[in-house]
Order: C-alpha cells, then structure tokens, then sequence
C-alpha cells in the first residue's frame, strides 16, 4: 500500500509521466488523501491543475484551481473529455517541466466528465483557461507532455533544458 500523503511532484523523465494513467477503482480513503496531497502539491507550486502521474502515482485522477487556491479546487476521477471549438494557441509551462513554456494549441471549449470523492459522475463545460486546464491536465492521464505537443522549433529550442533535467534525474538515480 502507497503512503499517498508522502507524494511529491515528478519532474520529466520520470517513466510514469509517459505512461498510460490507470482507472481508479472504488473511492477509499487512500484516493481521497492522494485528491489532498494532490492539491497540497498545486497550491505549493502555484499550479492551475495537477495530475496524479505528476505526484508519481499511474492513476486516473486530477484537480483543478484556476486561482490555485484549496478552496476552489475540484476533484476529476477518471475524467472523459470531449473537445470542440477552434483551436486556440497560448503559452503553456508545466511543473513537471520547470524552466520550459511553449505555445501550445488545445481547443477553445471542452466537456469533462468525471466523478468526484463521493462517487458522484458530473459534467462540467469549460472555456478559455479551463478549457485549457482541463486538456493539459488530461494529457498528463495519457502519458502526454507539453513537450510532446510543441513545434519543430520550440522542440529545438528547450532541448538543452530537456538534456539538463534528464541529467539531473540520472544524477538523482545513481545516489
């Protein structure tokens, strides 16, 4: 049995970051203290969102705070999405990734469905930076990285930074 409380932010390459999340099963008490450490870890670091690979744990679960406050955070468990609209560009950084931010395009509106610490399945739409929130927090649950949505150049150009935070994980590991 995983300590959840004990979790602390992956930073990339760590493999789980790039691994297919797996579905929660029943809601226990040890998902809802990883849905409060999870949200401990975003508010620390100042995130709109954080995902469950992000704390090292392969599960399907997120939260979301635009204003990055505990108070307004939401819990998503095995979130379905469906994306429509255009395509919208912004600027995105991810805590797994520090010292990296891209333009990334995500659609304008998105529906997620998921089902919160007591069980209960709910929809919520979204536009704009919840929208946004919601694709890049989703990604994560797919093993996807804004790494791996950026351009050619943008690629090219974090690349130094990629080669120093794969060698700060070697170096980590062989401690």
């Amino acid at each position: 049995m995983t300590d959840y409380s004990k979790c602390q932010l992956t930073r990339f390459p760590m493999p789980v970051l790039s691994r297919r999340a797996e579905p929660v099963g029943p809601i226990t008490d040890d998902i809802r203290t990883l849905a409060n450490r999870m949200i401990d870890l975003m508010v620390e670091t100042q995130g709109v969102g954080f995902a469950a690979p992000q704390a090292g744990v392969n599960l399907r679960i997120f939260v979301v705070s635009l204003d990055s406050t505990r108070e307004n955070a939401r819990v998503y468990i095995n979130p379905e999405i469906e994306v429509s609209g255009p395509q919208v560009t912004h600027e995105e950084g991810c805590l797994s990734l520090p010292g990296i931010y891209s333009s990334i395009p995500r659609y304008a509106r998105c529906k997620v469905t998921a089902t919160d610490l007591e069980g209960n399945r709910f929809t919520e739409e979204a536009e704009g930076l919840l929208a946004r929130a919601f694709q890049h927090e989703y990604d994560h649950l797919e093993g996807v990285m804004i790494k791996d949505r950026m351009s050619r150049p943008a690629k090219i150009r974090a690349r130094r930074r990629l080669k120093q935070l794969i060698d700060e994980y070697n170096a980590e590991s062989a401690s």
